[in-house]
């Protein structure tokens, strides 16, 4: 991290926090509720061309229904391996192919599974909001340093701090945000 002056610390510690974010956003795409999405197979990766793929890279992926997937391979010879690949992967998903087509039901989520999905959800916002605080002190301690090193005022330094405590205060609420509107995807059935 390189900060030069307090503006600069702002704008990196903003960087940086939006980075966490979208961490979080992705991760939490990963965690599956009762209806279909294809961000729930992010995490597969099927035996392709001597090599790991994901499976958007080797299937073209939809929302047939509500409660249904569809990947499409895209060399019919990989639908073994793709239908593997989701079945090993603990989503607790069970699917099924016609020779063309590998279907993936989405069965509906039982209350434990949902309070269970509900406490990985918290746990991946609290992980994303001790990043974000990771970020802050990063950036509260190089601003120390700055001060210390006499590059910048006393005025300044608290100027800095001030705005990184604002950025890392808008950033940890988007974070509840996110936790929030996954939770009531989860437990609003």
């Amino acid at each position: 991290m390189d900060i030069t002056n307090g503006p600069s610390a702002a704008a990196e510690a903003r960087t940086q926090m939006t980075g966490q974010i979208e961490h979080v956003r992705h991760e939490l795409a990963g965690v599956r509720t009762g209806r279909a999405s294809i961000g729930i197979l992010d995490s597969v990766r099927v035996d392709a061309y001597g090599s790991q793929m994901p499976l958007n890279q080797v299937a073209s992926l939809s929302v047939s229904e509500s409660t249904l997937l569809v990947a499409n391979p895209f060399d019919p010879t990989h639908i073994g391996a793709i239908e593997r690949a989701i079945q090993s992967a603990n989503l607790g998903l069970n699917p099924t192919n016609d020779g063309k087509l590998v279907r993936i039901p989405i069965p509906p989520l039982t209350d434990d599974r949902r309070k269970e999905l509900s406490r990985i959800v918290h746990q991946l916002a609290e992980d994303g909001r001790n990043a974000v605080r990771g970020v802050r002190r990063h950036v509260n301690d190089a601003l120390k340093k700055l001060l210390k090193a006499k590059e910048i005022s006393e005025d300044d330094e608290h100027r800095a701090l001030d705005e990184v405590q604002k950025i890392t205060n808008t950033h940890i609420g988007q974070l509840d945000e996110l936790q929030k509107a996954k939770d009531s995807e989860l437990l609003d059935h």
